[in-house]
C-alpha cells in the first residue's frame, strides 16, 4: 500500500547537476527518516544522504559539499540535489523511508524502485 516513486535520474557530463525526487504515497501515519542510497555495478548498496523529520542530515563523506538533501514533510517528498557530479557517482539511486503505517506499531522500512544516474567523463 505504501509506494516510493523516484524521478530525476539520467545521463549528465562530469561537473554537471541532477536533482532526484522521491514521493511517498499510500497509507502512511508518519515518516521518520527519508534518504538516498546508491548501488554501483559490483558494489554493495551504500548510504548517500539521509534526513530526519526534524531536519537533521547525514551525508557520505564522498558527497559532502556536492550533494544536498532536502525534504517537504507536507508532501512526504525527499529531494537530492547533486552538483559537481563525478563519474564515480554513477549508480542506481534508491529512495528509502522509515515510517509508521496505520495498524502496525513498529517502524517499517520501504524502498523505491531505483533511478539510474550516469555521469560521463
Amino acid at each position: 500500500q505504501v509506494q516510493l516513486v523516484e524521478s530525476g535520474g539520467g545521463l549528465v557530463q562530469a561537473g554537471g547537476s541532477l536533482r532526484l525526487s522521491c514521493a511517498a504515497s499510500g497509507s502512511i501515519f508518519s515518516i521518520h527518516v527519508m534518504g538516498w542510497y546508491r548501488q554501483a555495478p559490483g558494489n554493495q548498496r551504500e548510504l548517500v544522504a539521509v534526513t530526519s523529520s526534524g531536519g537533521r542530515t547525514n551525508y557520505a563523506d564522498s558527497v559532502k559539499g556536492r550533494f544536498t538533501i532536502s525534504r517537504d514533510n507536507a508532501k512526504n517528498t525527499v529531494y537530492l540535489q547533486m552538483d559537481s557530479l563525478k563519474p564515480e557517482d554513477t549508480a542506481v539511486y534508491y529512495c528509502n523511508a522509515a515510517m509508521f503505517v496505520p495498524g502496525y506499531p513498529y517502524e517499517s522500512n520501504y524502498w523505491g524502485q531505483g533511478t539510474r544516474v550516469t555521469v560521463s567523463s
